[in-house]
């Protein structure tokens, strides 16, 4: 039997820790060795998480102490930050600095926002605080998957959710129109994209049967969209970014608009996309209008588009939670070990959700 990758996951209640649980109990090449909460330290996993109970009828949450104290049994970490923003790079350095003086190799993939800018002062202006570590923003690379061919830094920092769904579907359009200066994109979240921790907004009689936006051209996903495209080579584009809460619980779907110089057309559009993901196996552009059931709960992200003259319009859909957020992360330590790319990420989805 191959010998699997001891994984960490820090903030490991949270809806997004608990996807990355529920990914990594089949995934083939990591195998869980601790699930790290201040909160819940002791607590048996089904305890807060009952689904998971046939994949971790045992195990139980765990303090960070306990995790550097396992590291001196391994010699490699898949390391997995779910905690909050502004707490996880703190905690990230901790484990990185015990694994140093441990001879312990470590990837660590943040899905906090901790790690989503290069430099620091982006990070303080967007998120108004100090980073927390920024010592060691040089040892991460910024983006999603499908947007980073190449790289050379043994850590990563993932986009948020809205800003994994906007990237998706503005990158290749960027790319390919060097000279345009802005766009407008809208966005609609289901209520896990507020956390686990109960809100005014995520409470059930404001939420259910409403829909509403929040935030318009002043949310933090603004700066980080337009730091994403840099990132993937579409230059300085202006975002104009407004997002909306939906009526129900996971999932993202996003509405791209944009102005072009020219006019394009339709066979022209679809080839961008078709031609920028032929290789990318979660994305995929349909014909037609994308919707977020046919997502849910699975890695993949669907594009449709449209154009009339020099309007185009692009939408994508995608699981917050986890082409968002875990799925993403899996497929990230997935390229930093050099597995397979879809390793654990192929599970068939509900037909109906």
């Amino acid at each position: 039997m191959t010998r699997k990758i001891p994984a960490a996951v820090l903030g490991a209640t949270g809806y997004v820790g608990g996807e990355l649980l529920r990914l990594l109990a089949a995934h083939p090449g990591f195998e869980l060795r601790a699930a790290v909460s201040t909160s819940k330290s002791g607590q048996t996993i089904d305890s807060v998480f009952p689904a998971l109970s046939p994949a971790y009828p045992y195990e139980r949450f765990c303090s960070l102490e306990h995790c550097e104290t396992m590291l001196g049994e391994i010699d490699e970490l898949a390391l997995f930050s779910t905690a909050p923003h502004g707490a996880s790079a703190a905690l990230v350095a901790r484990l990185l600095d015990s694994a140093q003086r441990q001879n312990v190799t470590v990837h660590t993939v943040d899905s906090s926002a901790d790690f989503r800018y290069p430099d620091h002062n982006d990070y303080s202006s967007v998120y108004d605080q100090a980073h927390g570590a920024p010592a060691i923003l040089d040892q991460f690379v910024q983006g999603v998957p499908e947007q980073v061919p190449v790289w050379q830094a043994p850590h990563v920092g993932h986009p948020g959710c809205f800003a994994t769904a906007a990237l998706l579907a503005a990158v290749p359009l960027c790319l390919a129109q060097p000279d345009m200066e802005s766009v407008f994109i809208n966005g609609v979240t289901g209520s896990t994209g507020a956390g686990r921790a109960p809100l005014p907004g995520t409470h059930h009689p404001e939420r259910h049967s409403n829909l509403y936006a929040y935030k318009p051209l002043a949310h933090r996903h603004e700066p980080e969209i337009e730091a994403g495209i840099r990132v993937a080579g579409g230059g300085d584009v202006r975002v104009n970014f407004v997002p909306h809460s939906g009526p129900f619980s996971r999932g993202i779907h996003v509405t791209l608009q944009a102005e072009l110089p020219a006019p394009m057309t339709m066979s022209t559009l679809c080839e961008i996309y078709d031609s920028y993901y032929e290789n990318a196996m979660f994305v995929q552009r349909l014909e037609g209008t994308p919707r977020i059931k046919n997502v849910v709960t699975s890695n993949h992200c669907h594009i449709g588009v449209a154009a009339r003259g020099n309007t185009v319009v692009v939408m994508s859909v995608i699981d917050n939670l986890v082409k968002g957020a875990a799925g993403g992360a899996i497929q990230w330590m997935n390229r930093l070990y050099a597995l397979p790319e879809h390793s654990g990420l192929t599970s068939v989805s509900p037909a109906w959700t």
